[in-house]
């Protein structure tokens, strides 16, 4: 099997996986809270964040973990995927996202697939999808950056935190969203609100891209720039560091 085959197959699984972690907890966590929301909320946060970190570091030295089609788009602005590839990526994620779904729901005996009916709609819930991809994004560059064995950790915590501080639970991801739509439980969103939410992620996820690219730039970069005399300044004492498979093929 080839690289970009094994990177495939390990981002369709990694998104499928992380999918059917967090519908199944949706799920669960709903029928075991007796109708107290907020209980059935934190159970799903922190589930969804130890599926996350679980998720990052064993496949992430495969595909660099993206499970995201809007991380894949940052990958590619960047310069680290290829057009080619990164269409790949979003296409393995959409599918292993509806995947997710279809184990989810035969793990808890729920329809195979089932339209949602949960209404996540209007100007707050797409600026707090706009804010929660863009910090999903940014603290990605930052850490994969100064502290890339650290990413798992990071990136997880930043998502448990989402759920309780963005008013759309932070879905932050295009290939989750789309599966949400085909399940009518608690972690569902209408399909009619689904376009809203996967362009304030887009547009998040690219002005996060933009502005940490420069902000945080790579050490090499920075002893260039002091060399230049753009500045004084020391050369970190961290690696850069990126995902293991960066080529186009």
């Amino acid at each position: 099997m080839s690289t970009l085959s094994r990177r495939l197959v390990a981002e369709g699984l990694g998104t499928a996986l992380l999918v059917a972690v967090v519908v199944g907890s949706g799920i669960r966590a709903e029928r075991l809270a007796d109708g107290n929301v907020g209980l059935a909320l934190l159970c799903n946060a922190l589930a969804t964040g130890a599926g996350l970190v679980a998720l990052l570091v064993a496949l992430g030295p495969v595909s660099g973990g993206h499970f995201n089609p809007v991380v894949s788009l940052s990958a590619l602005v960047q310069g680290a995927l290829s057009p080619r590839v990164a269409l790949g990526y979003a296409a393995v994620q959409i599918g292993g996202g509806i995947a997710g779904v279809l184990a989810a729901h035969a793990m808890f005996g729920e329809p195979v697939l089932a339209w949602s009916a949960h209404s996540r709609t209007g100007l707050p819930m797409w600026w707090s999808e706009f804010v929660a991809t863009f910090g999903l994004v940014g603290v990605g560059i930052g850490t994969l950056r100064s502290r890339p064995g650290l990413v798992p950790f990071v990136v997880a915590g930043y998502i448990t935190a989402g759920y309780w501080f963005t008013s759309s639970t932070s879905f932050a991801n295009p290939a989750l969203t789309i599966a949400c739509a085909l399940t009518d439980t608690f972690t569902g969103i209408r399909p009619v609100d689904v376009p809203g939410f996967v362009l304030a992620q887009i547009a998040g996820g690219l002005s996060a891209t933009l502005l940490f690219h420069w902000l945080c730039r790579k050490p090499a970069e920075i002893t260039e720039s002091a060399e230049r005399g753009e500045g004084r300044t020391t050369a970190p004492r961290w690696r850069t560091g990126k995902p293991a498979a960066t080529s186009a093929d």
